[in-house]
């Protein structure tokens, strides 16, 4: 590292430990509350699908959720000549908790790429940035392939983070399997097409059916009309003609940027269309998304567990950034959330199914 760049690291380090309250970044500290708040915010606000999901710093490691979303019926009559009225919990009555697993963002930055930042004003934040937008990806990748919390994770062996902490999509194959269609006629696979006598019919004879029928059937009643849900399907699912935005602003950088959720203009089954980054592949999610308070999916994070030390490693010529917290990922109400993975599409032209 260069003396000149070695004092904006300094510089920065001391930024660091002055707004945390600390007096030394080379050993262990908590980031303070004010600090932990805005580092979320910063994460929640790099992605456009982020800003649609809840963000909840909650105080205990485990316990009940937190969501205010509605999960069962409230209206109702009591003979009171015989019986007290009886109130009822509007909240998710299926009893399932949320734990906190504690997640390591770890990163480091040779020294070449430090000297070569910090000719940048804005050193500082291009650092920042950089390293919460990651964790911001990061998130994604794990609310939607997230299947397990693996005391040693392996990146080689689950490259989409599937062992690092339960995403949605396993949570709701965990908690409401009733809402988690993994098959029609044939075992392992939802054929939607039309099929034929030799390689066999379909389940369904488009998107529209199968996304129509997951809302009537595996949606709670009193959500299975509600035109405020929004289908995410997987990438080979979507037909471009679905997504004019992509032509034309697919291009130009920071229209790319806020539509890494391409939301569609036009509907399946009645709902609109979001296809989101890291969405398993043949796969569809019905639920609420929406601004904070409003969406049906949550990522907690344990207040005071967000940790970090930095750490100059010249043996091997780098900076190195320790960073953790504690988060758990959160379907609020599961009555309001169903899935349909294994999805096959019917190819006329060759004529099989793929």
């Amino acid at each position: 590292m260069r003396n000149d760049t070695r004092q904006k690291f300094d510089k920065y380090c001391a930024q660091v430990a002055q707004v945390n309250g600390v007096q030394n970044v080379a050993t262990k500290f908590t980031a303070s509350p004010t600090v932990e708040q805005k580092l979320e915010q910063h994460i929640q606000e790099s992605s456009s699908f982020l800003t649609q999901v809840n963000s909840y710093g909650v105080d205990e490691q485990s316990g009940e959720k937190v969501g205010l979303s509605i999960g069962s019926t409230i209206a109702g009559r009591t003979d009171t000549t015989k019986e007290s009225r009886q109130t009822r919990d509007p909240g998710d009555t299926d009893c399932t908790t949320y734990e906190c697993k504690q997640t390591n963002f770890d990163t480091h930055l040779r020294y070449a790429k430090i000297d070569a930042w910090a000719k940048f004003p804005t050193f500082q934040i291009l650092t920042r940035d950089m390293i919460l937008k990651q964790q911001g990806l990061d998130r994604i990748m794990i609310g939607w392939n997230g299947e397990v919390a693996a005391v040693k994770t392996d990146r080689d062996t689950n490259p989409m983070l599937q062992d690092v902490n339960i995403g949605w999509m396993a949570k709701l194959q965990k908690e409401a399997s009733a809402r988690y269609m993994i098959e029609g006629e044939t075992a392992g696979e939802i054929r939607v097409g039309k099929g034929n006598a030799d390689q066999g019919f379909g389940d369904y004879a488009n998107m529209d059916s199968l996304i129509h029928d997951m809302r009537s059937s595996l949606l709670a009643p009193w959500h299975a009309r509600n035109n405020m849900f929004t289908a995410i399907c997987g990438s080979q699912l979507v037909d471009d003609k679905y997504f004019p935005l992509i032509e034309t602003h697919g291009s130009t950088p920071t229209e790319a940027q806020a539509l890494d959720m391409m939301i569609s203009n036009k509907k399946m089954g009645g709902l609109r269309v979001a296809e989101v980054p890291f969405f398993p592949d043949r796969s569809v999610m019905i639920t609420l998304l929406g601004k904070s308070g409003e969406s049906n999916l949550s990522i907690y994070h344990q207040n005071g567990t967000r940790r970090r030390h930095i750490k100059d490693n010249p043996e091997r010529d780098r900076v190195e950034n320790y960073e953790s917290v504690n988060e758990s990922y959160v379907i609020e109400d599961l009555t309001a959330c169903c899935a349909a993975v294994n999805i096959k599409l019917w190819d006329a032209v060759d004529g099989k199914w793929y």
